[in-house]
């Protein structure tokens, strides 16, 4: 029986990294129409149904922590929540590259996503610092957090925040070490996710598309090049690990499936834009034929589960 309590005391953080997937989905088919035969208004579509995806539940958050702001900490107790935090600035970032046409106040939404992800690192930060050193584990939810402002070149670089968008790329690359190293030690004793959370291995892609999309968009080719054809090699293995991450059915952790899609997407047209011909072509094709409908699939269901407080009850959501 659903409570009698308003859904937005209880807005989950996990819906956040779905919204990203949206907005990046939408941004990679308006970028695929510039050199691939296909319609732009499908990305309008997706991006103005991203938009009002993410800002209804930005809002509603937003809602949730003027009535408690200590909420904002007691979501901070799982790995899950913390990636949805920082998913939500990354959100804003592309956010602004979807108004990039309009002119739109893209500028100051931009930076609204940068000061969000900064702060989503910070409260995480304290999250990691106070929690008993026995619970603290690497996971590749960490890479939404601390490698999220890769997504900042998207619109950065058109705004003119070039020097800015190439510090948050080499910044990057400090976490993103850091974890993949402890993420190969954690998996080479034989310490693999817990059935519920084998989607996340997923999230693993994401950084390596957005590291070659950005070292792309400053002009860094080597940098493209390495992380180009490293990301290509992920995806492959991630297709034959498909039955095995979703082995146990759907849960709210099947967001993690959604913006590596449309990183894979994006770094793809990219690579098109690049010259990388029919390798590139190959993969924006498959990208958007099977990311368009497993994305939409996911921002449904997840939908449904937050309307009945499903969503809420399994990630396990701080009440406001």
């Amino acid at each position: 029986m659903r409570s009698h309590r308003p859904l937005w005391r209880r807005t989950p953080p996990a819906i956040f990294p779905v919204c990203l997937g949206v907005l990046g989905l939408g941004l990679g088919w308006r970028s695929a129409s510039e050199v691939l035969p296909v319609a732009e208004e499908i990305g309008d579509l997706f991006l103005g149904a991203g938009m009002a995806y993410y800002l209804y539940f930005l809002l509603f958050y937003l809602r949730k922590l003027a009535a408690r702001p200590a909420v904002l900490f007691e979501d901070m107790t799982t790995a899950r929540a913390r990636a949805g935090i920082a998913a939500a600035g990354m959100a804003m970032m592309l956010l602004a590259a979807a108004l990039l046409p309009f002119g739109v106040s893209a500028p100051q939404v931009w930076w609204l996503g940068v000061a969000m992800q900064v702060a989503a690192s910070a409260i995480v930060l304290h999250a990691l610092w106070v929690e008993p050193p026995e619970e603290r584990h690497f996971s590749t939810f960490q890479y939404l957090t601390f490698v999220g402002p890769l997504v900042g070149p998207v619109a950065g670089v058109p705004l003119g925040h070039v020097w800015e968008s190439k510090a948050m790329t080499l910044a990057a690359l400090v976490p993103y070490a850091i974890i993949t190293t402890g993420l190969a030690l954690k998996l080479a004793r034989g310490e693999g996710p817990p059935d519920k959370l084998r989607p996340s291995l997923a999230i693993f892609l994401a950084p390596h598309c957005l590291f070659a999309s950005a070292f792309g968009l400053v002009g860094y080719d080597l940098g493209y090049e390495i992380f180009y054809w490293i990301a290509n090699g992920i995806a492959a293995v991630m297709l034959l690990l498909v039955p095995y991450m979703t082995r146990g059915g759907w849960t709210p952790v099947w967001a993690s499936f959604t913006f590596p899609i449309a990183a894979f997407l994006n770094m793809q047209v990219l690579a098109l834009k690049h010259g990388a011909g029919l390798p590139a072509e190959i993969g924006a094709w498959a990208a958007m034929l099977i990311g368009t409908p497993v994305i939409t699939a996911i921002a449904w269901r997840s939908n449904l589960a937050w309307v009945t407080g499903e969503l809420a009850e399994k990630s396990q959501a701080a009440r406001a």
